[in-house]
């Protein structure tokens, strides 16, 4: 199947890049359920075209289940289909995630950036399997991050007391 495909078809996930400038800051995610229309977990600061806007994000701990036009929730920001997962998942049947996306429209539910964000809602949908891999990959990198850093101050530390005892 094709991970980047213009036109959705029913039960696809959708891929919205937020940006600043022509950089991509993260991804908010949809599910799409026809007509032209998407199902996706946006927190209440959150407002279909958003866009970098949506960041804000970041601060909430409840979001709501949302039915709105794709053109809208994507914004200028644009949109593409990625099923990245279906050759490690098998999607659901088509009926039965629909289904399962329409009946939970306008509920309130839990949300978290780390475990239970707009990625892990549409995964859930049409997996089974709640996945992020922009958590995984954000934690690998501040991980590394840390790594170096720890490792840079290992070196200074040693340096300076080498320095110390030549004085």
């Amino acid at each position: 199947m094709s991970r980047r495909r213009c036109t959705p078809k029913p039960g696809d996930l959708i891929e919205i890049p937020r940006k600043i400038c022509t950089q991509t800051i993260y991804a908010h995610w949809a599910i799409y359920v026809g007509d032209g229309y998407v199902i996706h977990l946006a927190p209440p600061s959150e407002f279909a075209g958003a866009g970098f806007c949506s960041i804000m994000s970041v601060v909430a701990d409840r979001a709501i289940v949302k039915k709105e036009l794709l053109s809208q929730v994507a914004g200028t920001d644009g949109y593409r289909v990625n099923n990245k997962y279906d050759d490690k998942y098998p999607p659901l049947p088509v009926t039965k995630v629909i289904k399962q996306a329409l009946k939970l429209e306008g509920k309130e539910l839990p949300y978290s950036l780390t475990s239970k964000n707009c990625e892990h809602f549409v995964t859930q949908l049409r997996y089974g399997v709640p996945i992020c891999e922009q958590v995984e990959d954000a934690v690998t990198k501040v991980s590394v991050g840390a790594g170096i850093l720890a490792g840079l101050a290992l070196i200074g530390i040693v340096m300076s007391r080498r320095q110390r005892e030549r004085q």
